[in-house]
């Protein structure tokens, strides 16, 4: 035989193709050409004949031996043994084998004298497979960064289950899912393996993950059957990509999706379990990376390419279960598969089954689950489940009923809790009193308890995760998961006295461990692990006192986290099963209410959040003994609503109803809840254009604030910033520049660079550099604030419309006109889509439009629009109220751009004296407004009133802002003034 010795062939089972590559790329680089070769001895005839035809590749050929020989079954295993030491004589001095398995070889193995090549430093293992493949080393060294990952070294990012030791069969679809990632190259591709419950997905894409980690810098596994832990764990992966939590979850999320995107690092995420598309889709990156999900849902080929999953192939299964015990024939094994229908689950669970009970005759078992009834054990029967399921289940579970107490009254408790990870370790730290009786022995002895879930992991097929425990040299378990198809089942088979008994210790489980602090940031990891569990922990139908607070703390964690959608299901499903148990004024229920109109208004659906307050109200109106503090909250949410929905009015009347009951029932005006009242009282008072009775309410309220919380709390400094706020649009601009200023720190200082509060400080900052003069510090400042809040938030967030806003105005003041007029027309498009047409905030924008237009040359449309925006502003908030006087300024500019000089002295005496009588003479606005007439009286011919009033007006403007300032110059130079509409924070 003539021996090709410069070419070598790697030969390699699937599921060592990392190894395989790095190995390959370890002999090309020593300048050997290659071939590689998967190989799958479940495909092939055991016979020497398939060996010669592997072997008859040309050169060496290195086998590289994992633990496929477990994989095979007993007779299967045999039969490739003895064709190997047929074929051996013959081809020993070509083949050569490496192993990076743990496991002991078998006899047959340990002939080809394989080079171990686990554990070793990349370096010498390089050295020993380049010695295997009879390669001289190179006389330069080799920089073994580049090319594939050393196998042994993890991915920099990883988070993934361990992997399943007894996965066998499934090559096609792993290399078709592999094929379909790979293919996509930068532009990334997202594959969707889908499938009823039972059919072996999550193991196909853990076996994917493991088999191509090599292949990967970043590697993130997400349990995604609930929106909330999926949301949750796909947000832990920022501080491992270096990124901050921002606090808000959405905020976070984006950030590592735009991380992701940006990357050219290689990462694969996967989201297994993953139920409607329209729940997780936003979570699925863009980049160039690989999404793999799991999902029973085939309307996931909306979003990736869709793989169905079918049962194991024949020989799969006969081969799976001679792996999972030896007790049965191939022939058994068929039958058995046969009997199941070749459902992987069910193979798994019935293999355990018969290997822990060996004294069963197999033929008797395929019977008994082919032929038989599942009553005949105990079980009532279901129509949800084949009856062979039902049966094979059913045995499982009396075998634990009648030989192990503590594992199944163990399997009665795990079910009252989610499937995807069992909260083992809160099980652990449970008081002695909250299990029921046995359990609680079982949990506090660290042995016991192990034993029994590993035992309960063997026969159930459940997933075990283990962790180090209090001694080092004791592994305990730390997560579990159960298929949540053999979940249902259990649950649907309890007694309705059993299901009872367990969920009420799980609920005893769950409010200890409650932290019963949802607005600590330090306590929201252990919230986002308990919510997966309220409702199949029977929560939200408990009427206990405490079991309830649990579920309000959960949804407060969701309102912190900013998680409103989520929020807003759980506060809804709470209110709807109390209130039929407890009635209108249970304190829950009013609880639940009020966070059910909060997390409305947070998603911008005012008009039901409206619909909800004022039904409270009415029932409370309606009903005996009610506690002045929930007739007060009712109102304080109410007005809130009212403000986002432009009716300032209504809401300051509620505000000051509340303010005045909140003084009576709580002790006076500076407890922290009355504060809260009055803060809120300031803004609507600001919001009607009452600036001056605004900033006397928001002083006091920080001088009660500093005395009561300190100057460095964050309601403290909220209270700071709407000062100076106020005295912003008071026109008092050095005054509120230096208080922003120093407020701009602390909250820097304080709350988080990137916290919601401090963006705004940061905002009125930039407001106030604008109006002192500093265009190009308050341009970079803004602009910065917007990027930040466009990642966070993203565009139609209030928070970024409210600063597009103000930075489509700066950048007209910077006379890059193009770029301000397309974002303030996005601007005023996204307010009048959120809020409605007639909202002042979409009235506004749409004047700021006109404003630029006017300025482009476009003097009669922007006339045309000033016209109607003056309207609906005068219709929306009154003829006084600064913003119509506001849009009316802007109303005479555009009549004198078109030379309608006498209608825009008209508009702009009657507006002055608006000004005058709502914000007095000194103000800025009232001030502008009167120059502004002078110039239009000059132009008729009325000079003596034109001159004095320009002279008045520049007078007072040096007073009020010194001679230097870019306004009062402005005013000197008898330029048109002009106004912006800025929307406010509510």
């Amino acid at each position: 035989m003539t021996v090709e010795l410069g070419h070598v062939t790697v030969v390699f089972a699937g599921q060592s193709e990392s190894w395989a590559k790095w190995i390959d790329h370890q002999v090309r680089a020593a300048g050997r050409a290659t071939t590689l070769v998967r190989w799958n001895p479940l495909r092939r005839p055991p016979t020497a004949t398939a060996l010669t035809d592997l072997l008859s590749a040309p050169g060496r050929i290195l086998l590289v031996i994992d633990d496929w020989y477990e994989r095979l079954g007993p007779e299967r295993f045999e039969a490739w043994a003895d064709a190997l030491r047929q074929v051996m004589p013959e081809y020993r001095d070509r083949i050569t084998a490496v192993s990076i398995t743990a496991r002991p070889l078998p006899v047959a193995v340990i002939a080809l004298a394989p080079v171990e090549l686990r554990g070793l430093r990349p370096e010498v293992a390089r050295s020993r497979v380049l010695e295997c493949a009879g390669v001289p080393e190179p006389g330069i060294s080799v920089d073994l960064s580049r090319g594939p990952r050393f196998p042994d070294d993890p991915p920099e990012v990883w988070q993934a289950p361990r992997r399943n030791r007894r996965f066998i069969g499934r090559t096609e679809l792993l290399e078709k899912a592999y094929g379909a990632l790979s293919a996509a190259g930068d532009e990334g591709c997202a594959v969707a393996l889908h499938g009823p419950g039972g059919i072996g997905k999550t193991q196909l894409a853990l076996e994917y993950v493991h088999r191509f980690a090599g292949e990967y810098d970043i590697v993130w596994w997400v349990s995604a059957a609930t929106r909330v832990t999926a949301r949750q764990q796909f947000a832990e992966l920022a501080p491992r990509l270096g990124l901050d939590d921002a606090g808000d979850l959405g905020a976070t999320i984006k950030a590592v999706k735009r991380e992701l995107d940006a990357t050219a690092r290689p990462w694969l995420l996967v989201l297994d379990g993953a139920g409607a598309p329209d729940r997780l889709s936003d979570l699925v990156p863009t980049g160039r990376g690989h999404v793999l999900i799991t999902t029973h849902r085939a309307d996931w080929a909306a979003h990736a390419e869709t793989m169905a999953v079918p049962v194991f192939e024949r020989r799969e299964s006969v081969a799976f279960v001679g792996r999972r015990t030896e007790r049965l024939t191939d022939l058994q094994a068929g039958r058995l598969a046969e009997a199941v229908e070749d459902m992987p689950l069910l193979l798994d669970q019935m293999a355990a089954w018969l290997d822990l009970n060996p004294t069963v005759p197999v033929n008797e078992y395929i019977r008994d689950i082919r032929d038989g009834k599942p009553d005949r054990f105990g079980v009532m029967a279901s129509a949800n489940y084949p009856e062979s399921f039902q049966v094979a289940w059913a045995k499982l579970l009396n075998t634990l009923r009648e030989g192990s107490e503590a594992a199944w009254q163990l399997l009665n408790l795990l079910v009252c809790f989610s499937p995807d990870v069992v909260p083992v370790r809160l099980l652990q730290t449970a008081r002695h009193g909250d299990l029921p009786d046995g359990l609680a022995d079982l949990v506090a002895e660290p042995s016991s308890w192990n034993t029994a879930l590993r035992k309960l992991s063997e026969i159930t097929s459940m997933r075990v995760e283990y962790e180090q425990g209090p001694r080092m040299d004791v592994q305990t378990v730390g997560t579990l998961r159960m298929h949540r198809l053999f979940h249902r089942y259990v649950r649907s088979v309890q007694s309705p006295r059993d299901a009872e008994r367990y969920s009420a210790a799980a609920r005893k489980v769950l409010v200890s461990a409650d932290p019963r602090n949802a607005n600590s940031a330090g306590n929201w990891a252990r919230y986002a692990e308990l919510i997966p569990h309220l409702e199949p922990a029977g929560v939200l139908d408990s009427a206990d006192d405490d079991v309830r607070e649990l579920a309000l703390n959960c949804i407060e964690y969701l309102r912190m986290r900013g998680e409103y959608h989520d929020g807003w299901w759980l506060s809804r499903q709470a209110v709807d099963h109390w209130r039929a148990v407890s009635g209108d004024t249970d304190r829950s229920v009013l609880v639940a209410v009020h966070q059910l109109a909060n997390m409305l208004r947070r998603l911008g659906r005012y008009a039901e959040a409206e619909e909800v307050g004022r039904e409270t109200l009415r029932r409370l109106g309606a009903a005996r003994n009610v506690l002045p503090i929930e007739v007060i909250r009712a109102k304080d949410g109410l007005g809130g609503t009212l403000m986002a929905l432009g009716r300032y009015a209504e809401a300051r009347a509620l505000f000051e109803a509340a303010a005045v009951e909140a003084a009576d029932a709580l002790g006076g005006e500076n407890v922290p809840r009355t504060l809260n009242i009055r803060s809120n009282l300031a803004v609507a008072l600001g919001l009607q254009g009452h600036y001056t009775d605004s900033l006397v309410l928001h002083r006091k309220i920080f001088e009660a604030r500093v005395d009561l919380l300190g100057d460095r709390n964050a309601l403290t400094l909220n209270s700071a910033l709407r000062t100076a706020w106020m005295l912003r649009l008071l026109g008092r601009y050095r005054e509120a520049l230096a208080i922003q200023g120093h407020n701009s720190r602390a909250h820097s200082q304080v709350l988080d660079r990137n916290h919601s509060q401090t963006l705004q400080a940061e905002h009125n900052l930039a407001l106030c550099a604008r109006r002192d003069g500093d265009i190009q510090f308050a341009q970079a400042m803004m602009r910065g604030v917007r990027e930040k809040l466009l990642r966070r938030r993203g565009v139609v967030h209030p928070e970024s419309l409210m600063v597009s806003c103000d930075y489509a105005m700066l950048l007209r003041q910077l006379d890059r006109m193009p770029q301000a007029r397309e974002l303030a027309e996005t601007t005023a498009a996204h307010y009048a889509a959120q809020l409605g047409d007639t909202h002042p905030y979409a009235i506004g924008a749409r004047d700021n439009i006109a404003t630029v237009m006017r300025d482009m040359g476009e003097t009669r449309a922007a006339l045309t629009l000033s016209r109607r925006t003056t309207r609906q502003m005068e219709e929306a908030v009154g003829r006084d109220h600064p913003w119509a006087i506001g849009c009316a300024k802007n109303g005479v500019a555009a009549l004198a751009a078109v030379g309608d000089t006498e209608s825009a002295a008209t508009l702009g005496r009657d507006a002055a004296e608006r000004a005058a009588r709502t914000l007095g003479e000194t103000h800025v606005l009232t001030i502008s407004l009167k120059a502004g007439l002078a110039i239009d009286l000059s132009e008729l011919g009325e000079r003596e009133e034109a001159e004095e009033l320009h002279r008045d007006a520049v007078a007072r403007l040096t007073e009020l802002l010194g001679p230097d300032h870019q306004h009062t110059r402005y005013i000197l130079e008898r330029h048109r003034p002009y106004w912006d509409f800025e929307p406010q924070p509510i």
